[in-house]
């Protein structure tokens, strides 16, 4: 939104759901954005209905009221599409940033895939991170002049962050006093690995940090007590595993930057991860992001317990094979990407000159004697 509000035509009028308040809250902070409206939409036990409803009968008055000239939804996909579809009851234009992405299995991941497909038809404008998301609307038959190829502004919040200095936290201490052990990153909160996948994934991190001593495990923990029931009695008594509370944006970005390996099934972290070079391992059977599974900085590894075990030791103890795979290019974006989603706006209703689209440099090709 720093872009948009330092452009002399756009005054941003910031919403926030609520859905996640303290997560949320410490990226505000850290980027001093200060939201305008607050839905407060949260409630425990909450639905996917209960936040579709709820996102849209909060938006009717804003919408109303404020009459914006365009309406940007990014971020959590099922209030994501909400906020599309409120706009378009008021028959506002619709910007969805971060558009395109597929794995063309409408179940998997849930329920993002619907969502996005569903903004899809909602949104007038589409700006997406990299040229694979722009050829997955073009099949959709999504017309080209609506269509931007801006890379993802995450990458852009990323690069900033890391290269504040990192903060003073107990995990980011433990660390320092780690050094001499390579540090595996772990994220896992995915409704579709609920239940025995997430034992399988627990059962397999117990695994490597039983083979490997000299390798600490960090992971973040969803507060969702689905995940923390499984995961805490398989690991908790582990002395190279840290299970933490989940980590504000400015430690995460610095335990990204010092991390040898990511396991995860996010899909951000898929993203923000090669920036650093790091090898990631994507504990899902797909991914919206293919880009960086076909660069060789990601690999699927899906929730099977030996699979996990297996990739995790070859990337420990082949350097070859973690060569292969830790190269720091990222397909997603440069840094830049806010500045071409605001000259895509720019172009589509203020006639600006034509976006030149976000193209990733070639991989770096690293080479391992032995």
């Amino acid at each position: 939104m720093s872009a948009f509000g330092e452009a002399h035509e756009f005054e941003p009028l910031v919403v926030i759901t609520g859905q996640h308040r303290e997560m949320l809250q410490q990226v505000l902070t850290v980027f001093g954005i200060r939201p305008h409206v607050d839905l407060d939409v949260f409630s425990g036990g909450q639905s996917l209905t209960d936040v579709t409803t709820r996102v849209l009968e909060g938006l009717r008055p804003v919408m109303r009221s404020a009459a914006p000239g365009l309406v940007v939804v990014q971020g959590d996909t099922t209030s994501a599409f909400a906020g599309a579809l409120a706009a378009f009851y008021q028959r506002l234009p619709i910007a969805h940033l971060e558009a395109g992405l597929r794995t063309f299995d409408r179940r998997n991941p849930y329920p993002e895939e619907a969502n996005r497909t569903l903004i899809a038809d909602l949104a007038d404008v589409d700006l997406c991170p990299t040229v694979t998301a722009r050829d997955n609307l073009l099949r959709e038959g999504v017309d080209s002049k609506d269509i931007f190829v801006t890379g993802n502004t995450v990458i852009d919040a990323l690069l900033w962050a890391a290269e504040m200095p990192p903060p003073d936290t107990p995990l980011l201490r433990r660390l320092d006093a780690d050094r001499d052990k390579r540090m595996i990153l772990v994220t896992a909160h995915r409704r579709e690995s609920w239940g025995a996948g997430m034992v399988r994934i627990g059962q397999a991190l117990r695994r490597v940090a039983a083979e490997h001593p000299d390798v600490l495990l960090v992971f973040p923990t969803h507060r969702n007590p689905r995940i923390r029931e499984v995961i805490w009695p398989l690991l908790s008594e582990l002395e190279n595993v840290v299970l933490s509370e989940p980590s504000p944006y400015g430690e995460f970005v610095h335990l990204l930057k010092r991390a040898a390996i990511v396991l995860t099934d996010s899909g951000g972290i898929q993203e923000e991860a090669p920036s650093f070079g790091t090898p990631v391992l994507v504990l899902r059977e797909t991914t919206e992001r293919p880009e960086a599974v076909e660069a060789g900085t990601v690999r699927l590894v899906g929730t099977a317990t030996d699979v996990i075990v297996e990739a995790v030791n070859r990337l420990l103890e082949d350097p070859v094979a973690y060569s292969r795979m830790a190269r720091a290019v990222n397909p997603y974006g440069d840094g830049r990407a806010a500045q071409r989603c605001l000259a895509a706006v720019r172009h589509r209703y203020h006639g600006g000159p034509a976006v030149a689209e976000f193209r990733p440099p070639p991989p770096v090709v690293q080479a391992v004697a032995g």
